[in-house]
């Protein structure tokens, strides 16, 4: 399949509920490569590489494990948005399309998974460079400008602008083609960057006699990465329908994307656009990539959407009860430990039929 979706580096790694693959085909590599990041990384022996990322890679090849980080991080977020819902971001044991057929449509799912990748790679190489694991790049000083009133820069600002280079150059770089899947792609790809830049905050710590803080020290840092995967979230419900349009040019038939209603505000760059319709998911289909929600955990006091009503396609639940081991009775003693007791408590688990 060539034309789905995501293809980053990857770490083969084990998630809770599903393996952690190799890179969705627009950021990836199989799980044959799961020694990336302790041993030499062999560039031409990552499968699906286009030659721009190949080249990237080769000049690059220290930053290399944060790219696969990145997209780590990115399949986790994913995950925990997601937890509660039909679709719940699984990921299959394929070399290539790790969310199987999922990403083939230029779904909403598509458009998130697309956003959350590109922030995780760009995230974690704007760590790794600010904790000095990467020798390449380092500390922003170029956006410092004055101080604000009873503090003073210093710290070690995340550089957020090389660590979305990176992100831009190795995610985009498969995207070139004149056709609306990799202009959505594209779009996409930038939202979830964007939403890096959108959410850096001043963090300061005080200098001083017992916390005084008679002096007090500020960088740019990064959120931590829940906040980007709320926000790429909203972004998600809020998403922009779009229809696809054929324009001739001189180097041929190009295709573009432009809102499907009109009485809708444009989406901006921050948003994340699609322009094909999402399978229910309510039951198992290969030719989709739904596996369907029978067996799924669901809340029998929720009205949303991880509700028994709602999870379950109206299929009704089944009831069991488990027990669980758990620690209560705590107390604290001077001085300085905790003692608990065991406890044995009983509860209702709610699976879908």
């Amino acid at each position: 399949r060539e034309r789905a979706g995501v293809i980053i580096v990857i770490i083969s790694v084990r998630f809770v509920a599903c393996p952690l693959p190799p890179v969705a085909e627009s950021l990836a590599v199989g799980h044959q490569y799961s020694s990336i990041g302790t041993q030499p990384i062999l560039c031409a022996s990552i499968p699906g590489l286009v030659p721009k990322q190949l080249r990237f890679c080769r000049n690059y090849v220290e930053i290399m494990p944060s790219v696969a980080e990145g997209v780590k991080i990115g399949i986790q977020e994913c995950q925990h948005q997601f937890r509660g819902r039909r679709w719940n971001c699984t990921t299959v044991n394929d070399n290539l399309a790790i969310f199987g057929p999922v990403l083939d449509k230029a779904t909403r799912e598509s458009a998130f998974v697309h956003a959350i990748a590109s922030a995780g790679v760009a995230f974690a190489v704007t760590r790794a460079c600010a904790d000095g694991s990467a020798t390449i790049c380092g500390c922003d000083t170029r956006h410092k400008g004055p101080p604000g009133e009873g503090w003073k820069w210093g710290g070690c600002s995340e550089d957020v602008e090389f660590g979305s280079m990176v992100s831009r150059e190795f995610a985009d770089a498969r995207e070139n083609r004149p056709d609306a899947r990799s202009a959505m792609n594209r779009h996409n790809n930038e939202a979830g960057r964007t939403s890096l830049n959108d959410n850096m905050f001043l963090k300061c710590k005080c200098h001083g006699l017992s916390g005084s803080c008679e002096v007090k020290t500020c960088w740019w840092s990064q959120p931590d990465f829940r906040v980007i995967g709320d926000y790429m979230k909203d972004k998600y419900d809020s998403a922009s329908e779009m229809v696809v349009e054929k324009h001739k040019e001189s180097r041929g038939w190009v295709e573009t994307l432009r809102p499907k209603y009109n009485y809708f505000k444009p989406p901006t760059e921050r948003d994340l656009v699609y322009y094909e319709s999402s399978p229910n998911f309510c039951d198992p289909n290969p030719e989709t990539g739904s596996f369907g929600t029978r067996d799924r955990i669901c809340n029998l006091t929720s009205h949303g959407i991880d509700g028994c009503d709602l999870l379950c396609c109206g299929r009704g639940h089944n009831t069991r009860t488990e027990k669980r081991k758990e620690k209560c009775h705590c107390i604290f003693h001077w001085c300085c430990y905790v003692s608990c007791q065991e406890c044995v408590r009983v509860y209702d688990v709610h699976t879908c039929k």
